[in-house]
């Protein structure tokens, strides 16, 4: 693969915190390596505003890995950049070419509130599954792997839905800053399997009333969540989150 360097403008949202009104700041970034990473190259801008006196740009990131859902950045308009099935984190510079700009912001959600600069805080997502409590399965002793017999498929898509890193970028791409894909897959992956059965009906109806809470935007089934998603979670989850919620009202109407 042909390496290459390039110089870029950046465009960088700032804002001290949630109160304070935002703005795009334009910094110019030179000699990038095509092999860097998005987050390296966001280490080199602010190593330099740092010999320049000025304050670095704040950013979450943490694994670097594509793992834990940190590095969210609004980046050229699309959650995570361009690359589809991508973290912030794993895109790399190659992506992009020598003079190009570009715009960076941070998720744009009222359930998101920013902390500052591109840094928002997604602990609505925590207290979601909080709401959705314990699995009561017995901890003690590990147990044979084929102890509880699970069809294929149901394993399947009960990992595919775990797969989900509560990045958020399935809020951000949203039009109405919905979060039924990244609920739709924290149940799904309980509700596909036998551990998760004996509270089913209550975490489903707890962890939808705690999304609604929050703020989040309804669903209109666009599809914008499935397309930004980097662990590319289907919408067959939001069925089955629907499915399981009306049975669960049904059953508590009773």
């Amino acid at each position: 693969m042909e390496h290459y360097t390039m110089n870029l403008t950046l465009k960088v949202w700032r804002q001290k915190n949630a109160k304070s009104e935002g703005h795009l700041e334009t910094y110019q970034v030179s000699d990038i390596s095509s092999e860097m990473s998005f987050l390296e190259m966001f280490d080199v801008l602010n190593e330099q505003l740092i010999r320049d006196g000025k304050e670095p740009i704040a950013f979450d990131h943490d694994c670097r890995e594509g793992i834990c859902g940190m590095c969210s950045m609004y980046i050229n308009g699309k959650p995570h950049g361009p690359w589809q099935a991508n973290t912030t984190c794993q895109l790399h510079m190659r992506a992009f070419k020598d003079g190009d700009t570009i715009v960076v912001e941070p998720w744009r959600a009222n359930a998101f509130p920013v902390v500052k600069d591109l840094v928002v805080d997604r602990t609505a997502f925590d207290r979601i599954i909080q709401a959705g409590g314990y699995v009561s399965v017995n901890t003690g002793n590990a147990v044979d792997g084929n102890a509880i017999p699970i069809e294929k498929d149901k394993a399947d898509a009960a990992f595919a839905a775990a797969m989900c890193i509560g990045c958020g970028a399935c809020v951000a791409a949203c039009k109405n800053s919905s979060a039924m894909l990244f609920l739709s897959a924290k149940v799904s992956h309980l509700a596909l399997l036998p551990q998760g059965a004996p509270e089913r009906k209550s975490r489903v109806v707890n962890m939808v009333a705690q999304m609604d809470k929050e703020g989040f935007g309804a669903c209109t089934n666009t599809g914008a969540c499935e397309a930004a998603c980097p662990k590319e979670i289907s919408l067959s989850n939001i069925a089955r989150l629907n499915q399981e919620y009306l049975t669960a009202s049904l059953v508590s109407e009773k």
